[in-house]
Parts: C-alpha cells; structure tokens; sequence
C-alpha cells in the first residue's frame, strides 16, 4: 500500500489507458462516497483529458444533485459508459444520457452489488431471478436505457427447466472506497461510517481482475491501531490511500457517533411536518397492513412517512426495520440522509442485506408508487423519456413476500380536503398515474402472481388488491364519487366486487396544498 496526497494520484490517474472501466462505491447524500478521489479524476481529465472513454459502474446512486459524486464524472469524452443503479444524484449524467452522449445503463442495485462479488470470486457473472418481468428482462430493455445503449449486458439461461437471468461478468480496471481511518499496512476501517455498502465486494472484484484500489479515509493510524474486527478492507486489497483530513461523515455535516451506531440519541427526533395531507392519509393507511414482529423494508419517499408514524407512536420495537444499505432497526433517516439511522442495531455489507432481500426473508416492504396499470406492474424508474434507476427497488419489492406500495392517485397540482371523515378532491392532477401501460416496468404484476406475493396499492382515494385475476379495487374513501374521481381518472377499469369505505378515521379536518 502507498499513501498519496492529490497531486501524486492525479499522475496515477492520468496514466489509465482509455476505456478503462471504473467502480465506485457510496451513496446519494455523501454516505461512504469518495469525493476528493472523484474530484481527483475530474481535475486529471480536465488538466489533460485523460483518463477518458471511461466505463462507470455504481450499484447506489452517488452525488449532492449540482457538482459532487457522479456529476465529478459528467464530462464530454471522459465516460462513454454509466451503469447505475440509481441516478438522480446527478442531473448532468442524466442529461448526457438522454442525449445519448453515453451510453445508458440501469440495473437494481442489489444485482450490482452482488455482480461485484461474483466477479470478485471469478464465477461465471451473477445467476439470479432478480428483474425477472421488468425492464432489466432482455425480453423487454434488458437495462438498456437510451439508444446510445446496444451492448446487452444481461441473458437469459434455463437451469433444471426455469428461467433465470445471467448477468455478464467484467474486468474492473480501478476500484474507489471509502473509509474512515487506514493503517500503516493499508487496512480499512469504516468503524465511523454509517453504512459499509459493497466497498470489501468492489475492491475484491478490481483484483481480480488485476486492477487497482483507491481507498479515501480520514486519517492515517499505525499498525494495531484497527481493532480485527472493525476492519471492512484488509490492506492486501488497498494499493493507494487518500487522506482528507476534513472528510465529512456525508454531505450534511460532520461525524456523528449516533448515526454510526457509536452513541444513543435518547429522544426521538422528529423531522419537520409535512404539509401534505395525501402524504399523510396515505401512510396511516399503509400502516395498517404492518403486521409485528415482522421483518420489514421501507423504500424512498411516501413510504418512509409509514416508519415515521411507527416512531411517532413509539412502536419501533414491535418491528425489525431494514435498508437495503446494509442497517437493521434504528431511527431511519429521511430526505438526503435516506439510508442511514440514528442508533442503528446492526450495520451489515449490502451485499449480505441483500442476500436476506433475494432469500426471501423479508416479510414486509412499504415502496413508492409513480405509475400503476392494469395488470399491476408499478414503474419508479422511467419518467417522460428519462431515468431515475430502480436502487433497490427490484431487489426488495421481489423477494418481499408482501409488497404495499404508497403514492398519490395523481401528480402535478392534486388537492384535496377533508372534514367530518370525508374526503373531497378540490382539484384534479394534470398527470394521471394509474395508467392503460406503465413507461418501465420496475415491478411486474404477472410476476408477482406467479411468485404468490400478496401485493397492496394504497393511495389517498382508492385502495387496490393484486388478486389471481388481476388488479381489484377494494376500497373507496369517503366523500368522492366513485366515477368522477376515481373510475375515469383511471386509464383501465379495475376489478370491482364489492369495494368497501375506506376508514373515515383517516380524513380529519385539513386542507391540502397543491402536490
């Protein structure tokens, strides 16, 4: 291991043949993300356009959403190739992808991660039925996501007569990770950090393949200054350390002990209100499909409102929470810090957390919803002609063996009120969500049928079922009428037996503000 300060790694870098391929490990908000190396790889092809036509692969999405992560990357000529799992960290690399300046991959970031490790062990690419039915499927985009995109990256093969999904192993020419502190024999420790992410996966995967490994940390201790266990790279994996004497624990601020599991945060610390009534009538009935003692998994966005509400109510005992970035139980974060706790239990690789996913062992997931159709399939990745990336989307809502996905009936100027348990939509979103066909699929219907998962689709108006003859309207808030609002806002009929009222309880006195 050599230690080496910016300008030495620049020269490093600088000397990378062209169409190297490049991992990065981190995730949105700064969690675990090296900056100053990517900082590093930004100046040297600014300086002197190498490295350049480069392969980036990154299993979470990286980046503050204006110049760091990811977007250090965005430059015409330095990559011709992105596969991500999640993109939205980072505006300029989208842009380039949808005007085909690269080529434009997206596969769920469970799939990444454990891809690293099979390259890593040298087996023939990861064999999995993770994106089986939905746009990874070669029979659909495999993973492609903009023209530019032709190369397939994912097959299909049959073992013992069922279908599975290979996908390809790769050389990786550079591995970047991050940790806290390094020693003197160029072991890591991430003992600070509030995640562990697929770092150990992706530099094992870098020399394998005879490629190199960066590591970014805090500061520099001596030998036996790492307790065995904290160490999350052994130094015979590490060629280069960065030291960054102000690394911050993310983007948000400094090291703090509760967010690494190091400290107690005594009190519930609860985030500012939101001003969404759909938000809110949408958790609290999601929250009533948790089922105690369960293991369960809360996505991005509305459905992290349902854990909210259970630490509000101070019941997180009576569930074991977890995020796909390797966190049991603890106080989740929301917002720029999604993936993180305060106080977490236990912090596991992502590669184990998704073992547990892929296994079959969740119980329970609460997921987000932007498009619904007919047959049940939900999209969260594919919006107006863009991507955002499914992260871990595929991965959990496929091996949940019950899936409640949360979300608006409409989007774009929704407001509704509500009084005396009623609910009335003031006025309509211009853009419909439950739609004839969704634009991606991120979660297949027929698939779920086939797996036997019980699915529910829950929003501020209407609830839905996922039963054997396809999706069933079940319940019907009070106050709306059943045909303007809901029935033809609608771009399918639904199944309707006998849909009952939704609890009056959810409809207070409130008003909205325009979603």
């Amino acid at each position: 291991m050599k230690t080496v300060d910016q300008q030495s790694l620049q020269a490093i870098l600088s000397d990378l043949a062209p169409r190297a391929t490049i991992a990065i490990s981190g995730a949105g908000g700064g969690l675990l993300e090296a900056d100053a190396v990517f900082a590093v790889f930004e100046r040297a092809f600014l300086d002197g356009g190498q490295p350049r036509d480069m392969t980036l692969i990154h299993a979470l999405g990286m980046g503050d959403r204006k110049t760091r992560g990811v977007n250090r990357f965005a430059h015409s000529g330095m990559v011709r190739r992105v596969v991500g799992g999640h993109w939205i960290w980072s505006p300029a690399m989208l842009e380039m992808a949808r005007t085909n300046q690269i080529e434009a991959y997206c596969m769920p970031s469970g799939v990444l991660t454990h891809l690293f490790r099979e390259i890593g062990a040298k087996r023939p690419g990861l064999i999995t039925h993770v994106g089986l039915g939905t746009f990874c499927d070669p029979r659909q985009a495999g993973g492609r996501c903009n023209e530019a995109a032709r190369e397939p990256l994912v097959e299909l093969i049959e073992i013992d007569g069922r279908t599975w999904l290979r996908y390809l192993p790769f050389a990786i020419d550079v591995a970047v990770v991050r940790g806290t502190v390094a020693d003197a024999s160029g072991n890591i420790s991430a003992s600070e950090e509030p995640a562990d992410l697929d770092s150990y996966a992706i530099a094992l995967a870098a020399k394998a393949s005879g490629g190199i490994v960066i590591a970014q940390v805090r500061e520099m201790v001596a030998d036996g200054g790492i307790r065995p266990r904290e160490v999350s790279i052994p130094g015979n994996l590490v060629d280069y350390v960065l030291p960054v004497a102000d690394q911050m624990q993310t983007y948000h601020g400094a090291y703090d002990p509760v967010l690494a599991g190091l400290a107690v945060r005594d009190e519930h610390q609860r985030p500012i209100e939101t001003s969404s009534l759909v938000r809110r009538i949408v958790a609290e009935r999601a929250a009533r499909e948790l089922i105690p003692d369960s293991t369960v998994n809360f996505g991005f966005g509305m459905s992290a409102d349902v854990a909210q509400i259970v630490a509000d109510e101070g019941r997180t005992s009576d569930y074991w929470f977890t995020i796909e970035q390797g966190i049991h139980r603890g106080e989740l974060l929301t917002g720029d810090l999604f993936g993180i706790a305060a106080s977490p239990a236990a912090i596991m690789p992502s590669c184990q957390q998704f073992d547990l996913y892929s296994g079959g062992l969740l119980d329970q997931t609460f997921l987000g919803l932007a498009e619904m159709d007919a047959e049940g399939s939900v999209n969260v990745s594919h919006f107006g002609g863009q991507i955002s990336g499914p992260g871990g989307f595929i991965d959990i809502s496929q091996g949940a063996r019950r899936v409640v996905f949360c979300g608006a009936f409409e989007a774009k100027g929704l407001r509704v009120s509500a009084s005396g348990g009623r609910l009335t939509v003031d006025q309509a979103g211009a853009v419909p969500k439950l739609v004839t066909k969704v634009e991606g699929v991120t979660f297949s219907g027929p698939e779920a049928r086939l797996r036997g998962q019980k699915v529910t689709y829950v929003t501020e108006r209407a609830v839905f079922e996922l039963t054997e003859d396809g999706l069933e309207l079940t319940e019907v808030a009070p106050g709306v009428d059943l045909r303007r609002d809901i029935l033809d806002r609608m771009g399918f009929e639904p199944i309707m037996r006998a849909p009952r009222a939704m609890d009056e309880k959810l409809f207070r006195n409130v008003a909205d503000k325009a979603a």
